[in-house]
């Protein structure tokens, strides 16, 4: 990491060497480290150190980015005027309202040391829990630990400065049993001495065992159990197909137009919120905007998406602080995803059930329709059948094609758990459902 004051002194060179109206530099660092393993032992570790510089400069209504890695001051000397030459020769952008101002920047606890100072041995060590415990039965381990320390700075010449550093790790495994038996954990965490890895270890363990021998069900609808690792799927691409304010804008994402109607269960409520200890928190967007909560389903009811500067202007709203790296035209985007936990144990939603399936995560996934929030995917890693409440037997894969918010609409019980799961591009936090109904479509073969 190169450290604040060093990182102030660079971004503000790069601020006066800017001939552009308006400037904004955005600096990200990152030690990235991976230890992966597959046949119960390791194959691979990896460390990456890598700092990117963006600039982006505004000439009138026109605006140009340019990156690079070469932190020197040759390389940001060239940045700033590619930036600048980019920028003269882009159309001017009418909805651009310039840059942001600044604003106080809230403090969150997103750094952990066990985390940056995680070394290869030590990664080593909980994997080889994991594989241990797959050995004992004849299984199988495949999976990734990762640990990442990151350094975020923006700055720009209307005043904005913030930075700070931050630190995550994820852990997900896969354990592949004989009579196409399988099961899966994941977590993920600020913090590394957080994640109980023979816990994650055991719960992959006993879903392989559980998942031997499936056997063949007929496509259809169903009700399901959702475990959160399924759950946090459908959150994140429900995100990605409309909670963000320019899907919103732009009429193709399945909040459009929909503001302050019934969506699903008024026992779902989702939001997005930054500052959160219990996620990844990170203070402050890529365009130095402080973050804000925002809730996107209260009750059921659909009640805001998330912004940036351009598409807060576009309704005469300040940003929520949701802005992505520029340039960037997918729009703001919520990485801090919640949903809120019920009553509910695993066990009373399982008893509840006479005839049903139980999932443990989805796999594939894509969307169909993003306007009526159609998903279409597979499960794996361990799917069963239900009956009488009790499990009854693994069954093999199934296919299925839902309207999400349908699904989420036939909401029955949430769970009285929340799990840490690595989401799009942070962490979501979410509980297991029960739900009504959920359609599947097909049969896999294996």
């Amino acid at each position: 990491m190169i450290g604040s004051a060093k990182v102030r002194a660079l971004l503000e060179d790069v601020l006066r060497r800017s001939k552009a109206d308006q400037t904004e530099v955005l600096l990200m660092g990152q030690d990235a480290a991976l230890t992966r393993f597959a046949n119960s032992a390791i194959h691979q570790n990896v460390f990456e150190r890598n700092a990117e510089l963006r600039v982006r400069a505004v000439v009138g209504k026109r605006v140009g980015v340019a990156a690079t890695n070469d932190l020197s001051e040759a390389g940001r000397q060239r940045a700033a005027e590619r930036a600048l030459a980019i920028a003269e020769r882009q159309p001017e952008n009418p909805d651009f309202p310039g840059l942001p101002q600044p604003a106080p920047i809230p403090s969150v606890h997103g750094y952990a040391a066990s985390t940056a100072g995680a070394t290869p041995e030590q990664r080593a060590l909980s994997v080889k829990t994991i594989c241990d415990l797959a050995l004992e039965q004849q299984f199988n381990a495949s999976g990734a630990l990762r640990t990442d320390c990151s350094e975020i700075a923006v700055a720009n010449s209307l005043g904005v400065f913030a930075y700070d550093t931050f630190t995550s790790t994820s852990l997900k495994t896969v354990m592949m049993g004989p009579d196409e038996g399988s099961g899966y954990a994941e977590r993920a965490s600020v913090d590394m001495e957080q994640l109980d890895v023979e816990a994650l270890a055991r719960e992959a363990v006993d879903k392989t065992l559980r998942s031997r021998g499936p056997g063949a069900l007929p496509a259809g609808e169903y009700p399901v159990i959702l475990e959160e690792y399924a759950v946090a799927e459908l959150l994140d691409y429900l995100a990605y197909v409309g909670f963000g304010a320019l899907s919103y804008q732009e009429g193709h994402g399945f909040m459009a137009g929909r503001l302050g109607q019934r969506l699903v269960s008024e026992r779902i409520s989702i939001w997005d919120d930054g500052l959160d200890p219990r996620g990844t928190p990170m203070g402050f967007d890529f365009e130095g905007v402080p973050k804000q909560r925002v809730d996107l389903i209260r009750a059921g009811v659909a009640a805001g998406v998330v912004y940036d500067t351009q598409t807060a202007a576009r309704e005469g709203r300040q940003s929520t602080g949701h802005a992505l790296p520029a340039p960037n035209s997918f729009g703001p985007f919520p990485m801090h995803l919640f949903m809120a936990p019920g009553e509910a144990s695993r066990e009373a939603m399982l008893r509840s059930i006479d005839r049903g399936l139980w999932v443990t995560r989805f796999h594939y996934v894509n969307v169909v329709h993003p306007r009526q929030a159609i998903l279409t995917g597979m499960t794996r890693d361990g799917t069963f059948l239900i009956e009488r409440g009790e499990l009854a037997r693994p069954v093999r894969n199934l296919r299925f094609t839902q309207n999400a918010l349908e699904a989420l609409a036939s909401t029955q019980a949430v769970g009285d758990r929340l799990l840490v799961v690595g989401g799009f591009g942070g962490a979501t936090v979410v509980p297991a459902l029960q739900l009504g109904r959920f359609t599947f479509t097909g049969v896999s073969s294996q």
